[in-house]
């Protein structure tokens, strides 16, 4: 086991990768600091993050400040050479950066300085980019704006939505982070200063963001929907109820484009076995997997086999 003190601060599911390597590859993993447990789904069932749950299969101590600005005695106390974070989910005060003798470094689900921030799977996915990747970062008060110590490209697939991808990178980042993390900790690796000009940023989604706007052209309705998927979801209203749209498609039928080209954004054009076509800028978006309010989440096959709210020539709003 190698001697210097590692603290590592994550709590998504991305975070999950990182900390297996750092425990496979005998790493001295001194404490655990995540978010607090907290109530989930209909039945409000109180879980543990699941960097929590692998961390306590390893006896390693686990630390759950409500608010880490004003709680941090506890990561003081573990005196650690190193704090390593991935999907923490707070802002580390700069009392806890000043910590650790080899510093603190973050691992961020994008090719830095492009997506700044607590979204940047979401908005790489909305923004319709095909690639993006992970940074490993030297960790400033400023977000995100540390020098960069690695990075590693990642392509984004056409069929990928935000969990799949974001699975896809926690590997990416855990084996990136394996190959740098030596140099680190010898105090040997370099490091170069981000370009300022090239700062994009992917604040977390508010709920406005969520929404869907029928104006925009059929792909941009197709990458918004995925940049959503799993999590949080983007959603529209009809006769005034929330219906959350998870998942479609764009209609490839030139004729339809041309046919539909009369009507209002946001109308139900067609509904079909498994789909339900709606009117968007440039042709039809067909919905294939949605949850309207007081329902399941279900495919639009499975919903059309019950008693249906959507009619044509009705609208999406």
């Amino acid at each position: 086991m190698m001697n210097e003190r590692i603290v590592f601060m994550g709590t998504a599911s991305f975070s999950l990768a990182v900390l297996k390597m750092l425990i496979d590859e005998k790493y001295n993993v001194v404490g655990v600091v995540s978010q607090p447990d907290r109530l989930v789904g209909r039945k409000k069932v109180l879980t543990m993050p699941d960097v929590k749950v692998e961390a306590l299969k390893y006896d390693i101590p686990v630390i759950q400040p409500e608010r880490i600005r004003n709680d941090y005695q506890a990561i003081i106390d573990l005196k650690p050479d190193l704090i390593i974070t991935a999907a923490y989910g707070q802002i580390v005060p700069q009392a806890v950066l000043d910590i650790p003798r080899l510093g603190c470094i973050n691992v961020h689900a994008s090719l830095l300085p492009q997506y700044r921030g607590g979204a940047p799977v979401h908005q790489a996915i909305i923004d319709g980019h095909d690639k993006t990747g992970v940074t490993i970062m030297y960790m400033v008060k400023k977000m995100d704006a540390g020098n960069i110590i690695s990075q590693k490209e990642a392509p984004i697939l056409d069929d990928d939505n935000v969990g799949i991808l974001y699975e896809r990178l926690s590997v990416i980042g855990a084996e990136l982070l394996k190959e740098t993390l030596p140099d680190i900790m010898k105090g040997t690796n370099q490091s170069i200063e981000q370009n300022e000009d090239l700062v994009t940023y992917a604040p977390t989604l508010s709920r406005e963001d969520e929404r869907l706007d029928w104006n925009l052209t059929t792909r941009q309705v197709y990458d918004k929907v995925r940049g959503t998927n799993p999590w949080p979801g983007s959603y529209t209203t009809y006769n005034g109820k929330t219906v959350k749209i998870w998942a479609g498609k764009i209609h490839q039928c030139e004729n339809a484009r041309k046919h539909h080209a009369h009507q209002d954004n946001g109308t139900i054009v067609k509904i079909f076995k498994d789909a339900i076509g709606v009117k968007v800028e440039d042709g039809v978006y067909l919905i294939t997997e949605l949850q309207v309010e007081g329902k399941k989440r279900m495919t639009v096959k499975d919903y059309l086999n019950g008693r249906s709210v959507f009619e044509v020539d009705t609208k999406f709003e």
